[in-house]
């Protein structure tokens, strides 16, 4: 029997069915090579394993034949390989968890793989956001909140703007064709907080006017 963790969302990536007059504009998730190679650090991590080949290949050079040596790189180059190879496997599987969503009057991100969450974000409530553009297209587009908002930096990791701790900001991580959905972004809020909004006062009552 198939089982889908979540079949219980009526629309994937949102927790309920958006109210009238909410529209999906965008969806989609981080490219999993970006991930890996902006959020788990992939590069660093094969870079600090071929300097490792190398120290170890000029060390066992004193006094090993050019087989020891061999071994040797081929040994540090199989502990980088199954290290990358971890990293990559944890970027594929927090890219298949998540889900961003714009739409006309807020971001969702529905994220984490062991334990899932939805974060909504009304444009009314953000005070900013920040696009960094790679060479290859894939970008983070961060959300900064209005004061006063509190969310859990460790909690949202890795769908969060690097080391603003203090003050987390959510981000759409490692997406791509990110300059196109930062538009899409950038012109939904606009249009979201330039309409004006009716509210009844709390005690206002009708007064009748007589006849004459």
């Amino acid at each position: 029997m198939s089982h889908d963790d979540f079949a219980v969302e009526p629309i994937p990536g949102l927790p309920g069915i958006p109210p009238e007059g909410e529209e999906i504009l965008w969806q989609g998730k981080p490219d999993v090579w970006a991930l890996a190679r902006d959020a788990f650090s992939i590069r660093w991590v094969a870079g600090y394993f071929v300097l490792l080949a190398i120290w170890r290949a000029a060390v066992v050079a004193e006094f090993g034949s050019s087989g020891d040596i061999a071994i040797a790189v081929l040994w540090m180059a199989g502990l980088g390989a199954v290290a990358c190879g971890l990293l990559w496997l944890a970027a594929l599987i927090q890219s298949r968890a998540t889900i961003y969503t714009i739409t006309n009057r807020r971001v969702a991100l529905r994220i984490g793989a062991a334990l899932t969450i939805t974060l909504n974000l009304p444009f009314r409530q953000l005070e900013n956001a920040s696009l960094g553009l790679s060479k290859d297209g894939t970008g983070t587009i961060a959300l900064q909140m209005k004061p006063g908002a509190r969310i859990s930096y460790l909690v949202c990791w890795p769908h969060v703007r690097p080391w603003r701790m203090s003050r987390t900001e959510p981000a759409l991580r490692s997406v791509p064709n990110a300059a196109a959905v930062a538009h899409i972004l950038s012109q939904a809020a606009e249009m979201r907080v330039s309409e004006p909004e009716l509210s009844l006062a709390p005690n206002a009552t009708a007064a009748a006017v007589p006849a004459e």
